[in-house]
């Protein structure tokens, strides 16, 4: 394969899987969900808080994800209902509601209010509220508002000792400095979100895809080996993978991992078909690039 035609493949894997949120220049995969879809990263900010299975909150959760725009209507009267700082907990829920249908701003706003209502002394609550709030600005393309709230849930996580969170913080931390262009500094977050999270296969794919942008193809390579073992049938891994393997000047090794994107991601029951479609979409425009593999000469 020419050098030219390497280079196209990989402009356009760049301008592919920049999109919103995400630096011109350094191509971090970024948050990219149905409008309806529920967002994994909301999800994960609430993993680790512990709820009474019978409270309010659990159940006004789980109507957001049924049903959002019910779930809305319910929080916003439980709001009314509700005075002082137990008003945090609607306006949590009212977040995630409009995350569920996509309306970041709206979202963000919410998680912010219920962090300026929650009480002082319930830690968790306002950072993992600041760390939503960060989210949904990620979401909107707004790295600039997304970091000092970030920063601050990064702060109140660590003083904790909560490695869980703070590890999760990190991951959108480092997705906030990529679409600043401070690449140096996302490095570092991700390398605290890899000792925090080391069984998280997005963290190595993220990691992964900056170093490799960063012209570090050797750690690019080892870390997008670590997500693909954690996660196998992840076809953003096998995208990345691929890409690698082109800078690499391994065509071979490229051409497999994008035929295994086609092959298993066609076949696998995904939580989000659009995002899946799309993958083997870019993955037949990759191998459509490279054509065949030239066949040995015969002796």
């Amino acid at each position: 394969m020419s050098l030219a035609l390497m280079l196209s493949v990989i402009a356009q894997f760049s301008a592919a899987t920049v999109g919103s949120g995400a630096g011109a220049g350094l191509n971090m995969p970024t948050l990219d969900r149905a409008p309806n879809a529920p967002n994994p990263r909301h999800h994960n900010a609430l993993a680790a808080m512990p709820l009474p299975e019978t409270s309010h909150l659990t159940q006004c959760l789980h109507d957001a994800e049924a049903d959002p725009v019910g779930a809305l209507a319910t929080a916003q009267k439980w709001l009314i209902d509700t005075h002082g700082a137990s008003r945090a907990e609607p306006q949590m829920c009212i977040g995630i509601a409009w995350s569920n249908q996509g309306v970041w701003d709206k979202a963000g706003e919410a998680f912010v209010q219920g962090r300026e209502l929650a009480a002082p002394s319930d830690r968790q609550l306002r950072t993992r509220l600041a760390a939503m709030a960060g989210n949904a600005a990620l979401a909107q393309g707004d790295g600039a508002r997304a970091l000092p709230l970030l920063d601050t849930a990064h702060g109140e996580a660590l003083a904790m000792g909560d490695s869980a969170l703070t590890g999760g913080i990190a991951i959108d931390r480092a997705r906030a400095l990529v679409s600043l262009n401070r690449p140096i500094e996302a490095a570092t977050a991700l390398a605290e979100a890899r000792k925090d999270l080391p069984d998280e296969p997005q963290v190595w794919l993220f990691s992964a895809t900056l170093a490799r942008r960063q012209g570090q193809l050797t750690e690019a390579q080892s870390y997008i080996e670590t997500a693909a073992s954690l996660n196998p049938h992840d076809p953003q891994v096998g995208l990345e993978a691929g890409v690698i393997a082109m800078l690499a000047g391994h065509e071979d090794a490229a051409r497999k991992s994008w035929q295994s994107v086609v092959s298993a991601a066609r076949d696998a029951d995904a939580d989000n078909p659009d995002a899946r479609d799309a993958a083997i979409h870019q993955a037949r425009a990759y191998l459509d690039q490279i054509g065949q593999a030239t066949p040995a000469p015969s002796r």
